[in-house]
């Protein structure tokens, strides 16, 4: 039997296969290179930026929870400028696919960085995080909001010519509803789903064990939710799909590519097992060999059909 195809097509983005990684769980890339060949991987969100450094929410900033983490980092990075003239040219070099995170605080922030990050930056997307649940102003908004969503994709689509993802948060009451806002836009793609909104309290301080209080809930306790999330937004929108969220072994990932995912991405994953992206990559392999599938996009959807 031939090998398993593995190559991926992501908004118009070729990977080598369907693996990618969570930003704000890869840093930017060379944190990870002494444990896991880039090379081998479709490619990586780095952590988000923002116009502006940021030191982030005081600590403590994470806690574990049962099957789970929450963190409540608040987007803490360099700022745009630091990006550009200290990271990218490091970034651009990485021998895999390299996407963008971006976050703001009004349009101006996002059309500010789309305007800086373009083809010939190197990169090969934006992924626009409209959903980070752990700052207090801005992010919820745009994306708790359909029409505020659709804005912010629309201004950075209008700034760059690279590929846009569109990060959506599961902590809305219809998330078709989101999905179809940010198409509306002009996204290329979604990223589905960043974390949920939760807490955790120390029972011998009786205070919330962060100092945020909140925190974005991540790992397995929220894959259902997330599966659920990618069922219905593949059943809903003509758009790739970046299933994440809980994803540690490959019969995850292919739970995500079966219900609509064109592509998985590991997070929480990665702290537990820095080679997991690679053991998920081989198990996907072996799963389409034993089902006697030729190419891994055969995968993408399989569970709707009848």
């Amino acid at each position: 039997m031939c090998p398993v195809d593995s190559t991926t097509e992501l908004a118009g983005i070729t990977l080598r296969n369907p693996i990618l990684t969570c930003s704000g769980t890869y840093g930017f890339g060379e944190e990870y290179t002494a444990y896991c060949p880039l090379e081998a991987l479709g490619g990586i969100t780095l952590k988000g930026i923002t116009p502006l450094p940021r030191l982030g929410n005081p600590v403590p900033r994470l806690a574990e929870t049962p099957a789970g983490l929450l963190n409540a980092v608040g987007l803490e990075n360099p700022g745009l400028e630091e990006f550009l003239s200290s990271y990218l040219p490091k970034v651009r070099k990485l021998p895999t696919a390299v996407i963008a995170n971006i976050s703001g605080f009004s349009l101006e922030d996002y059309t500010q960085m789309a305007r800086a990050l373009r083809r010939d930056s190197g990169l090969a997307a934006l992924e626009v995080n409209i959903s980070c649940p752990n700052v207090k102003h801005g992010g919820m908004h745009f994306g708790t909001d359909p029409q505020s969503a659709e804005d912010v994709i629309a201004a950075v689509k209008a700034e760059t010519d690279l590929p846009i993802i569109a990060k959506l948060s599961p902590n809305v009451t219809d998330i078709v509803e989101m999905a179809r806002a940010v198409q509306r836009g002009g996204a290329d793609a979604v990223s589905l789903i960043n974390t949920l909104l939760g807490m955790s309290i120390d029972l011998d301080r009786q205070r919330p064990v962060l100092a945020n209080t909140f925190g974005g809930l991540s790992g397995p306790a929220i894959r259902p939710v997330a599966v659920r999330m990618v069922w219905q937004v593949y059943q809903a929108i003509d758009l790739p799909i970046i299933g994440m969220g809980g994803i540690t072994t490959w019969q995850d990932a292919v739970e995500f590519l079966l219900a609509g995912a064109t592509a998985v991405s590991v997070g929480t994953g990665n702290f537990v097992n820095p080679q997991a992206p690679l053991e998920i990559l081989k198990g996907i392999q072996g799963y389409c060999e034993k089902h006697g599938i030729a190419s891994v996009r055969e995968l993408v959807g399989l569970a709707h059909k009848s």
